[in-house]
């Protein structure tokens, strides 16, 4: 059903073909006891226990859930821990407010890029994604690469932070960042970062500063970034006039949506993948899931804040107006992305299902300063921490911008390997000239606690 459903509207028929692909992956359990005898075997040869055993942990399952809903587990919670073998880049946490830490990690080399590294990462999950484990920590790789690299690390908002708005995330995110940065560092110019949702509000801050003839942020990259939401993905499905009128009413009865609600329906997008290779090993055949720690990540949702998220859906996926000069007002100014003339660096991966990199491309376009655009290898997670080191996938590159996207990739160069050392030649020039490394607390801003922080390491409530 590819391609839409004759005799009905776009949107409908986009919906039909994705829950049709749904039903289909609904099926795979079927499909593989039909086609793969192991469940048969297994129930064989140990008597029926696997079932027994699965029966167990579909109930730990449901009381994870509170009872109100199947939260299906995907690893072994107990074989990590953030700080300790997860997110343990040396560093410290040297400015907070009341939606995110700042932390500063410790050099590695004896001389630095003059000009720190801002990331700012999507709030819908946690930082650590860009830094897991020591070989594919995307955070230790830049620090080893010469930045004194800063991350935002948010809160795992709750019904304080009800009324937070997109500006305030402006505000005291990027915006406080680079305040925070400068008494740190002395450093009144920065090369940022933004992944995701955080390249979306990096892009509005880029706007902003603009509006206001403000250079301190002197160079962007953006990882897997919607900014032209005129094509989104899978994720159309689920964001219509009703669907978030409906999630609005939800939100305002919490003042948050539920991270769990959120990782859902991600999850969905993945069926085959996150949902029922799950049913079928811990149910069927009654094994514990093995311990890996993208799905612990995965499995260690946040919340979003009402106001903000209302905002977020409404002016980026349903009006699309960040693209549009004046389109969005944040703080009082004005949003234009055309008037930005800061280099900008756009990598996207050519299996996203969440940024598909068609749409990552437009958004590539909006901008008047230069652009150079990098399609790698893989999908929205995998693709993009993708260490040299692991010698996987591949990416392709052309030196300038195509009017199309197709026309870009008819056009551009394959290369093996990881996209990170193109990035690294590129972001080196950026970062001016070398001075002695920096430690976290010996500028203006006192160490307030241990890398990854406390913010962090707060989770969501069972059920």
């Amino acid at each position: 059903m590819v391609g839409g459903v004759k005799g009905l509207d776009d949107t409908t028929s986009k919906k039909v073909d994705f829950y049709t692909r749904q039903y289909i992956d609904a099926l795979s359990p079927t499909n593989y006891l039909a086609t793969n005898p192991e469940v048969l075997r297994e129930t064989i040869n140990s008597g029926g226990q696997n079932l027994l055993k699965g029966l167990n942990n579909l109930l730990d399952d449901l009381e994870s859930g509170d009872g109100k809903q199947l939260r299906v587990k995907m690893t072994d919670a107990t074989a990590f821990e953030v700080g300790r073998n997860l997110a343990t880049t040396p560093g410290k946490v040297v400015y907070q407010n009341e939606l995110m830490q700042l932390i500063q990690y410790s050099p590695s080399t004896t001389e630095v890029w003059r000009r720190p590294l801002l990331i700012i990462p999507p709030w819908i999950n946690k930082f650590y994604i860009l830094d897991m484990r020591e070989n594919n920590s995307f955070v230790r790789w830049a620090v080893g690469e010469g930045h004194t690299v800063f991350v935002i690390s948010w809160v795992n908002p709750d019904t304080a932070q009800a009324a937070c708005t997109f500006d305030d995330y402006l505000k005291d995110g990027p915006l406080a960042a680079l305040d925070a940065i400068e008494q740190a560092t002395g450093e009144k110019s920065i090369n940022a970062i933004g992944f995701c949702l955080g390249g979306t509000l990096l892009a509005s801050a880029l706007g902003y500063l603009a509006a206001q003839k403000d250079k301190r942020i002197a160079s962007a990259t953006f990882f897997a970034t919607m900014i032209d939401f005129t094509e989104p993905g899978e994720l159309e499905v689920f964001i219509d006039e009703q669907q978030v009128s409906n999630l609005e009413k939800k939100m305002q009865e919490r003042g948050y949506l539920e991270g769990a609600e959120m990782a859902n329906t991600f999850n969905l997008l993945r069926a085959n993948d996150l949902i029922w290779s799950f049913v079928v090993n811990n149910y069927l055949l009654g094994k514990a899931p093995f311990p890996f720690d993208l799905l612990y990540w995965n499995s260690d949702s946040t919340r979003m804040p009402a106001a903000m998220h209302s905002f977020y859906l409404r002016n980026m996926y349903l009006r699309n107006v960040l693209r549009k000069p004046g389109g969005i007002t944040l703080d009082g100014v004005a949003i234009d992305l055309t008037k930005v003339k800061t280099p900008t660096y756009f990598i996207s991966t050519i299996e996203d299902h969440i940024a598909p990199w068609k749409s990552t491309y437009a958004g590539a376009q909006l901008f008047a300063g230069e652009t150079r655009f990098v399609l790698g290898g893989s999908g929205h997670i995998a693709g993009i921490i993708n260490p040299p080191a692991a010698k996987k996938y591949c990416f392709w590159t052309r030196d300038s911008l195509a009017a199309t996207p197709q026309a870009w990739f008819e056009s551009a160069t394959q290369l093996q390997g990881s996209w990170w050392t193109d990035w690294a030649q590129w972001a080196a020039p950026k970062g001016q000239d070398k001075v002695p490394a920096r430690e976290p607390g010996s500028g203006k801003l006192p160490a307030l606690e241990a890398a990854p922080g406390s913010y962090v390491k707060v989770k969501l409530a069972a059920g």
